[in-house]
């Protein structure tokens, strides 16, 4: 990076891409491995099944970084919470790879997991990095670079996820997700040096909403109105993941 940006910025722009390459690879081609044929390695679930699924971790993911955020600024720091949400997905990409429903399900709530651990963590870093004043100024233009990092990842994934499924299966695709998250850790250590001055914790202040309030405020309303939207009777809109996951929302 030049003199406008910080040299840190490099590192969490090739994280960041890797990171997604290997989360958007999974979304691209997660229904498709699920309504496939068990006969070409799928998991030959119906389409209603596939798409209730699909719903079901998007929503979690979208969910989960409130929590995994919030255990980053106050307890593991923002380095500890990006090395143990990546090591999770990885796992959970890779766990993917192998043609069992159980792997299927505990996979992807590693992903989900670790998703709320990584995402909030680093778009957390790229603004810590502007805080001092000689590059306050270019934080707009900073998270204008991390963001490309992550166009640039998702579109990357689908021309090789493609590639690895016509070539070498299902499993092969995954694993691939699950290479690119390493990769993206393996940058991460390599830039430490130059992120270390962003790893700073906040501290707590009059007013920051208590772990017991997020999960009063934020968790509990969500999965109860997500239950009683997946246990009514019949569907709203289609789908119980849909009904459940609007219901949550609201």
């Amino acid at each position: 990076m030049n003199s406008k940006h910080p040299k840190g910025l490099a590192f969490l722009f090739f994280t960041e891409m890797w990171e997604r390459f290997g989360y958007y690879l999974i979304i691209g081609i997660f229904v498709l491995y699920m309504i496939d044929p068990a006969a070409t390695g799928g998991l030959a679930f119906s389409d209603k099944n596939a798409d209730d699924i699909f719903g079901t971790y998007i929503a979690l993911t979208y969910l989960t970084p409130f929590l995994g955020g919030y255990l980053a600024d106050r307890f593991l720091g923002y380095f500890k919470a990006i090395y143990l949400g990546g090591f999770l997905m990885a796992l959970g990409y890779i766990g993917l790879s192998f043609h069992d429903v159980t792997f299927f399900y505990i996979s992807m709530a590693l992903i989900i997991i670790g998703n709320g651990f990584f995402k909030p963590s680093i778009s957390t870093l790229v603004g810590n990095l502007y805080s001092t004043e000689e590059y306050k100024a270019n934080k707009d233009a900073g998270y204008n670079i991390f963001y490309m990092g992550i166009n640039l990842g998702a579109f990357a994934c689908n021309i090789i996820a493609a590639f690895m499924r016509n070539q070498y299966g299902w499993g092969a695709a995954f694993f691939t997700a699950g290479i690119g998250m390493l990769l993206g850790l393996v940058i991460f250590s390599i830039g430490r040096k130059h992120l270390d001055s962003a790893n700073v914790m906040k501290p707590v202040q009059e007013g920051d909403i208590s772990l017991s309030r997020i999960l009063g405020v934020v968790f509990l309303p969500a999965i109860i109105c997500g239950a009683i939207g997946w246990l009514i009777p019949g569907t709203i809109f289609k789908s119980d993941s849909t009904d459940a996951f609007i219901f949550a929302c609201v």
